[in-house]
């Protein structure tokens, strides 16, 4: 701790007396020692100092009384009048003053040179200073510690509030990542300060502190720590999902036998004997941020993985619960600046349950609403499910054709079938919402039916057609 007056006074070697009735405060500390012999050196005071002089300039009571009170203005701890040199005593209107304004004065004798008094306020400093940095590395050493023999996050942050003596909060955008407090919401600026901590987005992370708390220079610290703490988790999250991803998609894909899809799942922790959900997110614009994006508290418990440019999450529920994780996880990630359409599957068990789960989450995303929860499982989804029905080959060899014409052509075949499709096989509606006329629509589903081999106008080759368009909005993924 820096030294005070009351310290100063009792260092014996300097001959020290306490002249006037100002009290010595026990608590404030020097700040620093200034040598003056200007009438006002207010300018090169910042506060807190004892004032060194032997008023050389200072001739007359007016001009003692007026330096007293330009030291108070400025904020000056104490006064130390140097005797023998300009006065043989400290003048007696200089105490006065002094008094009045409760400036404590000291007398420093011929013999102490004030380069005593200065050397002495350095040392303390400094070993305060040295004292301080000690407490920080050692701090740092705890908050190192918590990391490296795996406390993680949690714990490392929990340590920073007790050093600080406060709560801690900390979030990713609007999302909440960590909380000591019980206050619920986000932080506000006029109760708790924030930190940002540098993860390479701008804004993406923030350490809030509580008010009031004393901050060392371990928040610094601190904060390098939690950056490179949540770049390995989310290397950690892109890594353990894309290797969830492979599984996934040999157990989507059917290439698996039940008991190999079943141990498959239990490597990554999915057990299919339960039921489980499948929770799928797909952005278009974001799908990169999807590999390592953290989910929400609700859904610490689930297994992630990347399946094609998809984020998908299962969960052990019974099914009640899926509407509202998929809220949840949508909130999540519009917080988090991941703009995402979430599909809700089923509740099933076993291996082909979680198969069915998916292509059902696959489907209902594709409504396009925020959440889309499950509806009953197409047929088209149902044979995709199935790596034994080649639906996509055949889907392609009869789409292919035409889809190739538009590109070459610059027509609309694909357009114009997918509107007689949905408009039941009605030439005057397509002619209608399409703006044509009824023999070029005509014309156009001739044309349909002579590159593909499928008439249009025959149910069971409206059937194929309209298979293959399904199979090609499903699967475009």
């Amino acid at each position: 701790m820096a030294l005070t007056l009351a310290e100063l006074l009792t260092h014996a070697e300097l001959g020290l007396r306490l002249a006037g009735s100002a009290a010595v405060s026990k608590d404030d500390e020097i700040r620093w020692v200034a040598v003056t012999e200007l009438e006002n050196p207010a300018p090169f005071l910042t506060g807190g100092e004892l004032v060194l002089t032997t008023g050389v300039r200072l001739r007359t009571a007016t001009d003692q009384r007026r330096f007293v009170r330009v030291l108070k203005r400025a904020g000056a701890l104490g006064i130390g009048f140097g005797v023998a040199l300009g006065h043989d005593e400290i003048p007696s209107a200089l105490i006065a003053e002094a008094n009045r304004w409760g400036v404590p004065v000291l007398e420093v004798p011929y013999r102490t040179p004030f380069m005593a008094l200065g050397k002495l306020v350095a040392d303390s400093h400094s070993a305060d200073h040295y004292a301080s940095l000690e407490r920080l590395i050692a701090a740092h050493q705890v908050l190192a510690r918590s990391l490296l023999t795996g406390g993680g996050l949690q714990d490392l942050l929990k340590r920073l509030g007790a050093m600080l003596g406060t709560d801690l909060v900390l979030t990713q955008f609007t999302a909440q990542l960590y909380s000591s407090s019980a206050e619920s919401g986000m932080p506000t600026m006029d109760r708790w300060v924030p930190f940002p901590v540098p993860t390479g987005r701008r804004d993406a992370c923030t350490l809030w502190a509580k008010k009031p708390f004393e901050d060392t220079g371990i928040i610094s610290y601190a904060r390098n720590l939690i950056s490179i703490e949540l770049n390995n988790l989310m290397k950690q999250r892109q890594a353990q999902r894309a290797l969830a991803g492979q599984v996934m998609n040999d157990v989507v894909r059917g290439t698996l036998e039940t008991d190999e899809a079943s141990r498959r799942l239990a490597g990554i922790d999915v057990n299919s004997t339960r039921r489980n959900v499948v929770l799928l997110a797909e952005s278009a614009a974001h799908y990169k941020n999807l590999r390592g994006a953290t989910l929400p508290a609700a859904l610490d418990g689930a297994v992630t993985a990347i399946l094609d440019r998809d984020l998908v999450v299962v969960v052990e529920d019974d099914g009640a619960r899926a509407p509202k994780l998929g809220r949840l996880l949508a909130d999540h990630l519009t917080e988090a600046g991941i703009h995402a359409t979430i599909g809700i599957g089923g509740s099933y068990t076993k291996p082909n349950g979680v198969r069915w789960s998916y292509f059902e989450a696959k489907e209902a995303a594709g409504r396009g609403l925020e959440v889309n929860e499950p509806e009953r499982l197409s047929i088209t989804s149902l044979l995709l499910a199935s790596e034994d029905v080649p639906l996509a080959d055949m889907a392609g060899e009869a789409i292919g054709p035409i889809t190739r014409f538009d590109r070459q052509h610059g027509a609309e075949l694909v357009h114009t079938l997918e509107t007689y499709l949905a408009l039941n096989g009605s030439v005057a509606q397509v002619a209608e919402q399409l703006n044509l006329h009824r023999n070029t629509v005509r014309y156009r589903l001739g044309q349909i039916a002579e590159l593909t081999g499928y008439d249009p106008a025959v149910t069971a080759d409206r059937v194929q057609l309209f298979l293959a368009l399904a199979v090609k909005k499903v699967a475009r993924a």
